[in-house]
């Protein structure tokens, strides 16, 4: 299948499919006029790929798990499972951060609203 088709299916544009490429995520024969052509199996590993991409991996990460698809084995298994774990404990520790920075915002918020109440009281007395 040509690309306008595989990003039908998989739901995603030619661009994305083009950068999967490019990163080497994904990967196509091309006919002898220059055309990339694909399986039905790049389908769903495009798929595979936006579930990655939706919890947070980067395409960096992503090739590194690859393997673990591509080459199944106790060793790509273990390697991809490492890989995942350190990846949840950056986001958690992302998420911690943004809790923080959360909670000095609405301390900051507080602060300017009980600034603007006092405002109101000493321009009504």
């Amino acid at each position: 299948m040509r690309i306008g088709e595989l990003a039908s299916r998989a739901g995603v544009s030619i661009r994305s499919v083009r950068y999967y490429e490019e990163q080497g995520l994904l990967a196509s024969t091309r006919s002898p006029s220059g055309q990339r052509h694909y399986t039905d199996e790049e389908v769903e590993r495009v798929a595979f790929i936006q579930r990655l991409y939706a919890a947070g991996l980067s395409s960096r990460t992503i090739v590194e798990l690859l393997p673990c698809v591509d080459a199944p084995s106790r060793e790509n298994s273990d390697s991809a499972l490492e890989r995942m774990a350190q990846e949840r404990d950056r986001l958690s520790t992302h998420i911690d951060d943004l809790l923080r920075t959360r909670d000095t915002l609405d301390a900051l918020v507080a602060t300017a609203r009980a600034h603007r109440e006092q405002l109101g009281t000493a321009v009504a007395g």
